[in-house]
Protein backbone atom coordinates (compact mmCIF):
# COMPACT_ATOMS: atom_id res chain seq x y z
CA UNK A 1 0.00 0.00 0.00
CA UNK A 2 1.55 3.26 -0.89
CA UNK A 3 1.42 6.48 1.17
CA UNK A 4 -1.51 7.90 -0.89
CA UNK A 5 -3.89 5.27 -0.11
CA UNK A 6 -2.40 4.81 3.45
CA UNK A 7 -3.18 8.90 3.58
CA UNK A 8 -6.89 8.14 2.25
CA UNK A 9 -7.68 5.17 4.50
CA UNK A 10 -6.73 6.90 7.54
CA UNK A 11 -8.44 10.27 6.41
CA UNK A 12 -11.53 8.08 6.17
CA UNK A 13 -11.16 6.50 9.67
CA UNK A 14 -10.63 10.05 10.98
CA UNK A 15 -13.97 11.21 9.48
CA UNK A 16 -16.21 7.47 10.57
CA UNK A 17 -14.91 9.15 14.43
CA UNK A 18 -15.64 13.01 13.65
CA UNK A 19 -19.17 11.86 12.72
CA UNK A 20 -19.23 9.77 15.79
CA UNK A 21 -18.39 12.52 17.76
CA UNK A 22 -20.86 15.06 16.02
CA UNK A 23 -18.33 17.07 13.85
CA UNK A 24 -20.15 16.72 10.40
CA UNK A 25 -18.40 19.51 8.62
CA UNK A 26 -14.61 17.89 9.60
CA UNK A 27 -16.28 14.52 8.74
CA UNK A 28 -16.93 15.81 5.16
CA UNK A 29 -13.46 17.93 4.87
CA UNK A 30 -11.66 14.22 5.63
CA UNK A 31 -13.93 12.43 3.43
CA UNK A 32 -13.03 14.72 0.39
CA UNK A 33 -9.41 14.69 1.03
CA UNK A 34 -9.54 11.13 0.95
CA UNK A 35 -11.31 11.85 -2.37
CA UNK A 36 -8.93 13.75 -3.69
CA UNK A 37 -5.61 11.61 -2.78
CA UNK A 38 -7.52 8.35 -4.19
CA UNK A 39 -8.02 10.50 -7.75
CA UNK A 40 -4.49 10.55 -8.13
CA UNK A 41 -4.60 14.62 -8.56
CA UNK A 42 -2.41 14.49 -5.59
CA UNK A 43 1.27 13.82 -7.05
CA UNK A 44 3.39 12.33 -3.83
CA UNK A 45 6.95 13.48 -3.70
CA UNK A 46 7.87 13.11 -0.56
CA UNK A 47 10.78 10.92 -1.61
CA UNK A 48 12.15 13.80 -4.24
CA UNK A 49 12.40 15.82 -1.31
CA UNK A 50 14.20 13.83 1.01
CA UNK A 51 16.53 13.23 -1.61
CA UNK A 52 16.78 16.84 -2.38
CA UNK A 53 17.44 17.21 1.64
CA UNK A 54 20.22 14.48 1.42
CA UNK A 55 22.09 16.28 -1.52
CA UNK A 56 21.99 19.73 0.55
CA UNK A 57 23.19 18.11 3.69
CA UNK A 58 25.98 16.48 1.75
CA UNK A 59 27.26 19.73 1.10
Amino acid sequence: MDRLTRAADENRQAAVWARAHGREERAKQLEERADELESGRVQDCTDQVIALFRAVGRR
